[in-house]
């Protein structure tokens, strides 16, 4: 009895944990991005945190400085340009490559509105009299805002990608049914989403916090 036991522990010692067996069935690709996730998120963190404590060191004084009206609308887009790219995966899996590359384009068209409001809101601050190089609340959102704009930059690129790849496929009929059972387009579709809606999230929450403490 004690040896099959032992037999039965010695089968078992070689299977990976539940979670690591988790781990390993995750693409490579998609590793990858939820790394950089995180990363992204840290980045966010770290400067939110010395914005923070900037406006503490000072006593927490009211900015006579409002919030650019062009952050809100900006705000606006990205929100709905987040309900338009939601829809990409549901027309995906009713075999509309058209519908889907209508939605793709509509949603880099948004996040394209969504970067020209950014610059108005930076070129409306500066009339207030807020510049990079002057005080240190005025300085944090200009920074903030750039690099959340890059981000955002590299999501529209990997958008375009796939954005164009779709309207070849949209052509003909077999390149839409190759489209369309390619696995690897799903899981390109399914990340881009994933990306999307994390920086679409992300600046959510940054407005919010320069809502009430800018």
């Amino acid at each position: 009895m004690n040896s099959d036991k032992e037999r039965k522990d010695k089968v078992g010692a070689g299977r990976p944990a539940p979670a690591f067996a988790r781990i390993e069935k995750v693409p490579p690709l998609a590793m990858l991005l939820y790394v950089g996730m995180v990363g992204i998120t840290v980045l966010f963190a770290v400067l939110v945190g010395l914005y923070i404590y900037t406006r503490a060191r000072d006593g927490w004084a009211d900015s006579v400085h409002p919030l650019p009206r062009w952050f809100s609308l900006s705000t606006v887009v990205l929100l709905v340009s987040s309900y338009t790219l939601a829809q990409a995966p549901r027309l995906y899996r009713d075999d509309d490559v058209r519908g889907m590359a209508r939605c793709l384009g509509v949603t880099l068209i948004l996040g394209s509105i969504f970067t020209g409001l950014q610059l108005l809101g930076w070129r409306e601050l500066v009339n207030q009299g807020v510049f990079f190089t002057g005080e240190p609340s005025g300085t944090y959102i200009y920074m903030i805002s750039a690099l959340h704009i890059v981000h955002l930059l590299g999501g529209m690129l990997f958008l375009l990608t796939l954005l164009l790849r779709a309207l070849h496929a949209a052509r003909d009929g077999v390149r839409t049914l190759v489209f369309i059972r390619n696995p690897y387009r799903r899981l390109q579709l399914r990340l881009l989403s994933t990306y999307w809606h994390f920086i679409d999230g992300l600046w959510v929450a940054l407005f919010m916090l320069f809502l009430f403490l800018f």
